[in-house]
């Protein structure tokens, strides 16, 4: 697997990221160290976590433990080999510090506990989890309402900004990034920090797959400009892509078992499109899941989709996608079914 660069950090990654959430709830410590084992074995050398997780639910009992298997695998060595990505929870998670928001403080406190979980001293890309002022991500865009506290807005960039500049030369963030963030809110992140001479945020991790095409509008173009790629999160849109659930199906112990509508994903349109998608896989031979994945690496941006899987037959299929380029049969079908479901959930 050919790694690419990571923006302007001057990282360089694997094209795709191995996701963790579900360690610590769908999966043991064990199951999750057999998926970095075979990921590794694949050249997948980026890895995503946050201090929330693991999700399914999100609970404060759990929070952390996603990390700490992590660092589990790090005290046996090889934390060299990896790019790791973890997150400073938003405002209003209750299970994480009482849901406060972040400011430079609280980012600080959060860093140093992931590192005490996770058993390093650095961490590679440190992401905002969502921004305090809120957002119009995991299907809150139908009744989105923006804020207008613009000062208080940019006075905390200005703060949070200063901190990750400070966590830079201590040595203990080699990169910040953001995520379910707006473009307006990004690009007040870049130029406050071209501003003032602060760290940039290198990329953003938003919802991206053949169901969930918000960044293709603007957010493409901010993307393509700045050299700030998108970490796909939900790639297979939490397992509908690869075709588990189809006919409304509810496997045990998958994701649905958990959380039957998949935080809004579950529309008749929704099964619809997926079904288009598909009989397009079929009809040219391609695993679906590769194939979502593979579109996502295909985009006219820099786009990283973040892989998860609670089998090890399911991260194989997964891992396949490094692989493939779709054809461009494939991507005309892929466009003719996109227009006729935009947007399905």
């Amino acid at each position: 697997m050919t790694p690419i660069p990571l923006g302007r950090t001057g990282l360089t990654v694997s094209p795709l990221c191995l996701g963790t959430m579900t360690w610590g709830t769908q999966n043991t410590l064990d199951e999750a160290h057999a998926q970095i084992a075979l990921a590794l074995d694949h050249g997948v050398t980026f890895w995503d976590t946050a201090e929330m997780y693991p999700t399914n639910p999100i609970a404060a009992e759990t929070v952390g433990d996603t990390e700490a298997i992590i660092g589990a695998w790090f005290a046996r060595g090889g934390r060299d080999r990896v790019v790791l990505a973890t997150k400073v929870t938003g405002a209003g998670q209750g299970a994480v510090r009482g849901g406060a928001p972040i400011d430079g403080a609280s980012m600080r406190a959060a860093l140093e506990g992931s590192l005490r979980r996770l058993r390093t001293d650095y961490v590679d890309l440190y992401q905002l989890h969502w921004p305090n002022r809120g957002s119009y991500h995991f299907r809150q865009i139908w009744d989105y309402a923006p804020g207008t506290d613009r000062a208080g807005t940019l006075a905390h960039i200005e703060e949070v900004l200063a901190t990750a500049a400070d966590l830079v030369a201590e040595g203990k963030v080699r990169a910040f990034g953001l995520s379910n963030e707006s473009v307006w809110g990004a690009a007040q992140w870049l130029r406050l920090a071209d501003a003032r001479g602060l760290p940039r945020m290198a990329t953003v991790q938003n919802e991206y797959s053949l169901l969930c095409r918000e960044f293709d509008g603007d957010w493409s173009e901010l993307s393509a400009m700045e050299v700030m790629p998108l970490l796909a999160f939900s790639p297979l849109a939490c397992g509908l892509l690869s075709g588990k659930y189809a006919g409304d199906a509810v496997p045990p112990g998958s994701r649905r078992a958990r959380t039957p509508n998949l935080g809004g994903r579950i529309t008749p349109q929704a099964f619809a499109a997926v079904d288009a998608y598909l009989r397009l896989a079929a009809d040219h031979g391609l695993d679906p899941a590769a194939m979502a994945l593979a579109f996502c690496r295909q985009r006219p941006f820099p786009c990283i989709p973040i892989i998860g899987a609670t089998t090890m037959d399911q991260l194989a299929a997964n891992l396949s996608a490094a692989a493939l380029t779709l054809s461009d049969a494939v991507l005309a079908g892929i466009a003719r079914i996109y227009r006729a479901y935009p947007r399905p959930y």
